[in-house]
Parts: C-alpha cells; sequence; structure tokens
C-alpha cells in the first residue's frame, strides 16, 4: 500500500506539471496574441488608409485601363512610350510650327509609297529579283466596335452630370463644372486645337508616371490640400451662398 502511494506521488505530480505547463503556455500564446494586434499596422496597411487623390481605391495603372495605353503612359515599356511622344512630337511641329497640312501630309505620303512601289514591281523583272509582296490590309472590326461603345458610356455619363448639374440640386458640382468650363475656354484662348490636344497628350505621359513614382507625397499634400479647400468653402457658403435664394429642391407632384 506505501509503495502504491509512493507510485502515485509522481504520476499526480507529472500531471499537475503538465496541467500548469498547458495553463501558462495559453497564456503565453494569448499575451502573444494580444501583443501581436497591439503592434502598429503594416506600412502597406498605412498606404491603403490613406486618402488617394480623387478618392482612388485602385492602382494607377488599373485606372488607365491595366492594358497596353497603360503601360503607354505608365512608361513600361520605354521604347515604344518614347516612340509615341516623338510621333507625337513630330506631328505637332510638322503641323503647327511648320503650318503643313493634315491632307498634303497624307497625299505626299500616298504618293512617295506608289511610285517607289510602283518603280519596284517594274523593276524587278529587269533585274530579276522577286517583286515587293503587298500585304492585304483588313480593319478588324471588333476594336472600333469596343471604342465606339467606350465613347458611348462615357457620353452618356457626361450627359448625365450635365443633366444633374442643370437641374440646380448640387451647387457645388455647379461651381465646380463652371469653374473648369471658364478655365478651359480661357486655355483655349492661348493656343488652337492640334496645340491643346498635343499638351495634353504630353501631360498624360509625365504626370501619370510621376504621380506613381511619388505618389505618398502627392496625395498627402493633396488631402491636405483639399481639407484646406473645404475649410474655406464652408466660410464662403456661410457668408455668400447661403444668402442665395433657392428654389424647392424637390420637384412638384403632378396633379
Amino acid at each position: 500500500m506505501a509503495e502504491h502511494a509512493e507510485d502515485s506521488g509522481p504520476k499526480s505530480e507529472t500531471l499537475m506539471e503538465k496541467i500548469a505547463e498547458k495553463i501558462h503556455g495559453h497564456g503565453h500564446d494569448s499575451s502573444s496574441s494580444d501583443s501581436d494586434n497591439e503592434k502598429p499596422s503594416s506600412p502597406s496597411a498605412v498606404k491603403s488608409a490613406m486618402n488617394r487623390l480623387f478618392g482612388r481605391q485602385k492602382p494607377v495603372h488599373k485606372v488607365f485601363g491595366g492594358g497596353k495605353p497603360a503601360d503607354v503612359f505608365l512608361w513600361r515599356n520605354k521604347k515604344i512610350s518614347a516612340s509615341v511622344l516623338g510621333v507625337a512630337t513630330a506631328m505637332w511641329v510638322l503641323f503647327e510650327l511648320l503650318e503643313y497640312h493634315l491632307l498634303t501630309l497624307v497625299c505626299h505620303c500616298l504618293i512617295l509609297s506608289l511610285a517607289i512601289l510602283f518603280l519596284w514591281s517594274n523593276a524587278s523583272t529587269f533585274i530579276n529579283k522577286s517583286p515587293p509582296r503587298i500585304p492585304e490590309v483588313h480593319l478588324p472590326e471588333e476594336p472600333f466596335l469596343q471604342i465606339a461603345s467606350a465613347l458611348r458610356i462615357e457620353i452618356n455619363r457626361a450627359f448625365s452630370v450635365l443633366r444633374d448639374i442643370a437641374s440646380g440640386r448640387d451647387l457645388k458640382k455647379f461651381l465646380g463644372v463652371i469653374a473648369g468650363l471658364w478655365v478651359l475656354s480661357i486655355v483655349g484662348s492661348w493656343c488652337n486645337f492640334l496645340t491643346l490636344f498635343y499638351i495634353v497628350f504630353v501631360l498624360l505621359h509625365t504626370v501619370p508616371v510621376l504621380y506613381e513614382k511619388y505618389e505618398d507625397q502627392v496625395d498627402s499634400f493633396a488631402e491636405k490640400a483639399m481639407h484646406e479647400i473645404k475649410k474655406q468653402y464652408v466660410v464662403f457658403d456661410a457668408k455668400v451662398l447661403s444668402k442665395i435664394p433657392r428654389g424647392p429642391l424637390k420637384d412638384k407632384k403632378k396633379l
């Protein structure tokens, strides 16, 4: 009996030790989980929590569609982007600085191309060389339908925004659109449409890639600027806009 008691003693002690270890291990796990929860968030979480410019939630590449145009605008392939920008610059120099006309340029290019191909095809019989292979060009229907569909969606969206503004329900949006159109009219008086189109094209090839490189600094500055603009708008609304008489916002019910 004494030996049985002595044998049961160590077993009970080891059992109690295991239970204590489990309790301490559980407490250690819970404390470690609490410490993990108390750790500061990662830089990516902080970056996602930052208010992006114009309420953007997607990366810049996705904003531009995520396809080849986005690769060109963001200089994913520097050779292609530089070539596109170089061609646009050459066209602007021809049409704006040298005052070349589009129809004249197209006709001269066609004359030169047809003359070279015609002479090459006829001279190939005398010099014993194969004539040039002129490929058959067929424009696919699908890209044009996609472009037309995208334009239709954007035009309908613009008409919807203009209708909402003209209904007089959003004074802030109305003032913003009026200010934007006024600035655009001033810029249009400084240069013609071709120069304005070229400026926009150059901006599309420079501003997005610079913004993608310094987006954290730009977003931080833009957030501060928007906060200050909202503050000034509240003051302007209290002193000026609130004193302007407005019509009823709700449409009258039809009898």
